[in-house]
């Protein structure tokens, strides 16, 4: 791939032709990472470490850790944004090497149909992401979980492990299903801000 096509695909991303998708850009770019990246790492970062059972010994620790968290928040919402961010790397790596120029996208059909397939895609996987969040993390962290050992120690089945910071965890579990409706609030309203292009009610750029 020539340093052109890498020039356009990185301008594509980085300012689609929607005024709306700039904006989803900017957010799902700059404050939706930052918030994962920084903030993610301070209130997950150590869990596993500060995560505690009864009876307090190494290798219950971490069978209930691993118990009580198949997949961590931090890898699931990276897998998120990375997955989220496809539809649209497609589009635009197809608009690079076609030469298609962003204020040309939503003067062909076939053009905007493929774009919009594209945002509608970003809602759909969005969406389901969203649900899996729900039944992997539910929308609260209690301070006690219950773990079955029964596979580890046939003396006993159940055991009381602590959660740390469980209360910081159940806000950032909400910020993050905040972060995931407005980013499809934001899909949503580009498809309607292009039809609207697309109708003449709106100028093009």
């Amino acid at each position: 791939m020539s340093p052109n096509y890498i020039r356009s695909f990185s301008e594509g991303c980085l300012r689609p032709p929607t005024v709306i998708g700039q904006f989803h850009t900017l957010f799902f770019g700059s404050i939706r990472m930052f918030f994962l990246g920084v903030l993610g790492f301070a209130v997950y970062g150590n869990e596993a470490l500060h995560f505690s059972c009864d009876p307090d010994k190494r290798e219950v620790n971490l069978f209930c850790y691993n118990q009580f968290r198949p997949i961590t928040p931090q890898v699931f919402w990276a897998l998120q944004l990375v997955i989220v961010l496809v539809p649209g790397a497609f589009f635009h790596l197809y608009a690079a090497c076609k030469s298609i120029k962003q204020e040309d996208i939503l003067q062909k059909s076939s053009y905007t149909g493929f774009y919009i397939f594209s945002v509608f895609l970003r809602i759909v996987l969005e969406v389901v992401a969203f649900w899996l969040q729900i039944q992997l993390f539910g929308f609260k962290v209690n301070a006690i979980y219950m773990c079955d050992v029964g596979a580890l120690d046939k003396k006993f089945n159940i055991t009381r492990c602590m959660v740390p910071e469980h209360f910081e965890k159940t806000i950032f579990l909400i910020a993050m299903y905040t972060f995931t409706v407005i980013t499809v609030i934001l899909c949503v309203a580009e498809i309607f801000e292009i039809s609207c292009r697309r109708l003449g009610i709106l100028k093009n750029q």
